[in-house]
């Protein structure tokens, strides 16, 4: 346990699968029924789908307000009579800045999101807001590695590493 009471335990689940992160999931379970975390959630989930996004934005972020392109603005209102606006947000935006703006390193400050579209994940229970110009396939390149691939009309396949 270190001074601020908090257990540091080492997960290796990379190397050994479930095994490796064992110990891990004991020691969260244990600080759960320990009844001693302070875990509250961030939104109530009743609130309007609106209101989740902007303290998403603005607690978690730092963004200054929330701003909705014509097409988010029509999902909306698609969430809400599909009875949707009562599942948590998860928003999809770049990994490289707390703004929708991948640009915008750091800590910045006096920033708005804007949101331009909407996707579900109903089996999973998450309406997911798209925010900024982002790849939605995480882990893929900018160029895929087809496009240096090549085979010519003997048959002879160029381009595999």
């Amino acid at each position: 346990m270190r001074p601020a009471g908090v257990k540091a335990v080492i997960s290796d689940g990379w190397a050994n699968g479930g095994n490796g992160t064992a110990d891990l999931a004991r020691a969260v379970v244990g600080m759960i029924e320990s009844g001693q975390n302070a875990y509250k959630p961030l939104y109530d989930w009743n609130l309007p789908i609106e209101e989740k996004i902007k303290t998403i934005a603005t607690e978690i972020y730092g963004a200054d307000s929330v701003e909705y392109a014509a097409k988010a603005k029509n999902a909306v209102k698609s969430i809400k009579a599909l009875g949707f606006d009562n599942l948590p947000v998860c928003i999809a935006k770049t990994q490289k800045s707390f703004t929708d703006n991948e640009n915008k390193v750091g800590r910045p400050r006096g920033f708005s999101i804007t949101v331009r579209e909407f996707e579900f994940a109903a089996g999973a229970g998450f309406v997911i807001p798209i925010v900024g110009d982002i790849m939605r396939m995480p882990g893929l390149p900018a160029v895929p590695a087809s496009e240096g691939m090549d085979i010519d009309n003997e048959g002879n396949v160029t381009g595999l590493s």
